[in-house]
């Protein structure tokens, strides 16, 4: 029986600008060779000082920032802006979150969340030897589908997406188009064991197959570039 753990990472403090992400994990975490480690963007993005000021009594102060942070915007409907990211994400709002930061602050994205990733990949086994995977998470939501669920951003030391092209499935059949994104399965999966009030910002994943460790980025496997995207 195939068998994966989900462990909330608990009892981490407020992480402030300039955290060592890593260590703090580290401090908290029983971390065993080949584990996945959830780490989610906002305490990436307060560690990294990717902050901004906001007015804390205009709800809307924080879309002068959004306007900023995108490259193209796709839709607006009232106070709501989908758009597209530097980072090539299509999200509502530039990904700029008010939710779980301090009053008059608003959390942007990652610069960078494929090397902050690998940051905290090496952090880690600078100070244990432990050789992890680590996946930043984001929650986004989903066309044509209610309700939000996490992705990965950014990810270390685990293939993005697993390529079935070739292989059969049960009924003997050759697949030729499943590519499985496993990158946000995990973070998906990880965030029901961190959710979203309860202020446990990592996670573990324990059993994740050793095929799927591994090379790569988000930005680079997972991000569908323009030409080949019908949508855009």
């Amino acid at each position: 029986m195939t068998r994966l753990e989900i462990l909330g990472v608990e009892g981490m403090p407020e992480i402030a600008a300039g955290a060592d992400l890593a260590g703090i994990i580290c401090e908290h975490a029983d971390l065993h060779p080949g584990d996945v480690l959830v780490v989610t963007q906002k305490i990436v993005s307060k560690a990294e000082n990717a902050m901004a000021v906001v007015d804390p009594d205009d709800p809307l102060s924080h879309k002068p920032l959004v306007e900023r942070e995108s490259v193209r915007v796709l839709r607006r409907r009232g106070d709501l802006i989908i758009s597209e990211t530097k980072h090539g994400f299509v999200c509502a709002n530039a990904g700029i979150d008010l939710s779980n930061v301090e009053r008059g602050r608003a959390a942007l994205l990652p610069e960078d969340s494929d090397r902050s990733a690998r940051r905290i990949r090496d952090g880690v086994r600078g100070r244990t030897g432990v050789e992890v995977a680590v996946i930043v998470s984001d929650t986004f939501g989903r066309p044509w589908r209610r309700g939000v669920t996490d992705v990965a951003i950014g990810s270390a030391g685990i293939l993005p997406i697993v390529d079935l092209r070739g292989t059969t499935d049960a009924h003997g059949r050759e697949m030729q188009v499943t590519e499985v994104a496993v990158v946000d399965e995990l973070a998906a999966a990880a965030d029901l064991a961190c959710g979203k009030a309860a202020g446990i910002p990592v996670a573990v994943i324990r059993g994740v197959d050793a095929a799927w460790l591994g090379t790569g980025s988000v930005a680079d496997d997972v991000v569908r570039s323009p030409a080949d995207d019908l949508f855009r």
